[in-house]
């Protein structure tokens, strides 16, 4: 086989049946170790593969697509950049989708590796053709597009070549293909934005983001809706916080949300626009975003609230995120009575349909009652029990119904909240007075699913690892946790049969 293939290879230039030897080299060439590929690079015409792409014949084309891609991953990125220039431009415009996405798979390959990228940035045309790419109908050629020209920009030349020449002409043109393209260029200007201030600076000066703080900021509310998205990314980064807030575009945000009740269409955007500051608040200060913007919480509060499903899930997983550290938990603490009401809601909540809400409202819950073992103050463990008895009258028997009802995301939504607060000497003491708990969460044969039981080991371990579990639950239920957690998610205790003479 690999003689026949390292033979076939040899003239693949002058292959008299070109279907058929096609189809016995691309068998050939699969069979082959890359190192034998990797060997006979040198010797093989694949320029000819390439050329034999050029024909209004889909299996032919097919086949070569496949033969190439084996090909070319045994083949240095420099090597192919500097020998198939040519062809990755052709590929890049090619009719068939499949060698687009061949092309431009090479092309992330080159871009990978730094002496390769700059045979790219020494070729004007090829990395034109790369940035028109993100126009294209297929969105995987797209998305590779913008990954490749990313990658680009993370060297001081890739950036001065897309933004301070004519290519930045040719980022504008794709934009004006459609609504669906801008957004795509949005989105490869914010990954580029993200990678340090200095990237940022030249996507700033560039003026493609004041375009993008324009669409968010306008009176579309769709575009609104999609724009806040990307302004969230950028507010990943320390960097790009700071370029909002310098520009005044979190103030903007804010005054937004301030006037949404007197627009009727605020549904559309609002909820990406408070999810913008739960982000913010939680990578950066709780507390400051918290009292800096107050219109954020209230309308968070106002949403939870309501009776909107949508946005009452938005301001679930709002509270969610916001309650994941302590300074965050320490700001809806002061919220006082509000908060406690907001609680015994979301229990209500999370055993009434519909199901996706309740989910969500189990995942926000486990969020805000967790406690990392350095972080249990005496003060902390009191606001966190608080927090678990205003979920419910009888908080401990609503989760573990929830868990024995026949949901596998909800089962496992109620043994991720016992796991939140498994470490926590107040939940351990109500698992153990709790009639039946323990023997619950030790019994493997309510778990009916893989999930299910990975959920219940992580309870598990979060108990055993507590330092607090045995001076509480006693050596007899610490010694049973021990074993099933040495034991395994999975383990299946043996049963012995004893065969009889004669029976049936």
């Amino acid at each position: 086989m690999a003689e026949e293939a390292l033979e076939l290879l040899a003239r693949v230039s002058r292959l008299e049946e070109p279907l058929e030897e096609l189809r016995a080299l691309g068998v050939a060439v699969q069979a082959l170790p890359l190192s034998a590929l990797r060997e006979r690079a040198p010797d093989i015409r694949l320029g000819s593969l390439f050329a034999l792409l050029n024909v209004n014949d889909r299996e032919q084309v097919a086949l070569c697509v496949s033969i190439l891609e084996r090909f070319l991953q045994a083949v240095d990125p420099l090597y192919v950049i500097q020998n198939f220039r040519e062809e990755l431009q052709k590929g890049l415009f090619h009719p068939d989708d499949s060698v687009k996405l061949l092309t431009i798979a090479q092309v992330g390959r080159i871009v990978e590796n730094s002496d390769a990228v700059r045979e790219i940035l020494n070729n004007p045309e090829l990395l034109r053709q790369i940035i028109y790419c993100i126009g294209g109908e297929k969105i995987a050629v797209a998305k590779e597009a913008i990954k490749s020209l990313s990658r680009i920009a993370q060297t001081q030349d890739g950036l001065e070549a897309l933004f301070a020449s004519n290519f930045l002409v040719d980022l504008k043109n794709v934009m004006a293909t459609s609504d669906v393209v801008r957004y795509r260029v949005y989105e490869l200007i914010v990954e580029i934005s993200s990678v340090s201030a200095v990237s940022l600076n030249y996507c700033a000066n560039s003026g493609l983001i004041s375009e993008l703080i324009e669409e968010l900021t306008g009176d579309d509310v769709l575009v609104r809706a999609t724009s806040i998205e990307m302004v969230t990314s950028l507010a990943y980064t320390k960097h790009g916080r700071q370029y909002l807030a310098q520009q005044g575009i979190i103030d903007k945000i804010s005054n937004i949300i301030i006037g949404a009740d007197s627009d009727p269409f605020s549904g559309f955007y609002l909820p990406g626009f408070v999810k913008f500051f739960g982000n913010l608040a939680i990578v950066d200060s709780p507390q400051q975003i918290c009292e800096r913007y107050p219109i954020f919480m209230e309308k968070v509060f106002g949403m939870a609230e309501g009776h909107d499903p949508t946005m009452i899930g938005v301001a679930v997983d709002t509270l969610a995120i916001l309650g994941s550290n302590v300074e965050g938990k320490q700001v809806l603490q002061k919220s006082g009575s509000r908060f406690q009401h907001l609680l015994n809601r979301l229990g209500h909540q999370a055993k009434n349909p519909p199901a996706e809400l309740r989910l969500r409202c189990l995942d926000a819950i486990s969020s805000l009652l967790y406690l990392p073992p350095d972080q249990q103050t005496e003060d902390l463990l009191g606001m966190t029990e608080s927090w678990f008895a205003a979920l419910s009258s009888q908080p401990l028997e609503l989760f573990r119904s929830i868990g024995t009802q026949p949901f596998p995301d909800l089962h496992c939504g109620a043994l991720r909240v016992f796991t939140a607060i498994a470490n926590q000497p107040w939940a351990q003491k109500l698992m153990l007075d709790s009639p039946g708990f323990v023997e619950y969460i030790v019994d493997r044969s309510v778990e009916p699913d893989k999930a299910s039981k990975d959920a219940k080991y992580e309870l598990v371990k979060a108990l055993v690892n507590s330092k607090t579990i045995a001076e509480i639950f006693g050596n007899q239920y610490y010694l049973r946790l021990r074993a099933y957690l040495h034991e395994g998610p999975y383990y299946v205790k043996a049963v012995s049969t004893t065969a009889v003479e004669g029976a049936e």
